[in-house]
């Protein structure tokens, strides 16, 4: 009986006391900056919750790892200069290996090589319609080369049994 009231008056007191004395502080800002990694796929479609990894320059151990957002994004905030490896993987075969150069001020220096890189890359399409075209352009001059030695064989074949010599044709 004495366990019941006292259990009562427990919980009675703990629903009646304000909740912010079992609880800490807690408090957020909301600031610009970061740095911002895309995957997408040769197609367009975003690499969703695909695998992220982040690796500081020099360092053994990963400085951050999490996941894409269903737009193919993640944010991370480099701490510092150098150039950052992200590797983003979709478990699936796809993975984009990418080499992020940070200034000393902390912000993403322009690398103008990959950025030419990126303009004058191929899609996907257009790499296998290439590699179609040279295979069929190199298959037509060799069965064009290889049927122009066997007319040649044919004709001379053909000569010696009519008894046709190649001075005399010639002439």
């Amino acid at each position: 009986m004495r366990y019941r009231k006292r259990m009562f008056l427990i919980a009675t007191l703990a629903f009646l006391l304000p909740s912010s004395l079992f609880a800490h502080g807690v408090k957020g800002t909301v600031k610009e900056g970061g740095l911002v990694v895309t995957a997408q796929y040769d197609t367009g479609e975003a690499m969703s919750y695909a695998k992220v990894k982040i690796s500081a320059p020099g360092a053994k151990l990963t400085f951050q790892s999490g996941r894409t957002d269903r737009n193919g994004r993640f944010c991370f905030f480099p701490d510092v200069a150098g150039g950052w490896q992200v590797v983003v993987d979709d478990e699936m075969g796809h993975r984009l290996e990418v080499t992020v150069p940070v200034n000393e001020q902390l912000v993403r220096e322009e690398d103008t090589q990959s950025a030419k890189a990126a303009q004058s890359a191929l899609s996907r399409y257009e790499k296998a319609l290439m590699g179609l075209s040279i295979i069929f352009g190199l298959s037509g001059i060799f069965f064009w080369w290889r049927g122009k030695r066997i007319r040649i064989s044919n004709s001379k074949r053909m000569n010696r049994r009519n008894g046709v010599s190649e001075k005399r044709r010639n002439i």
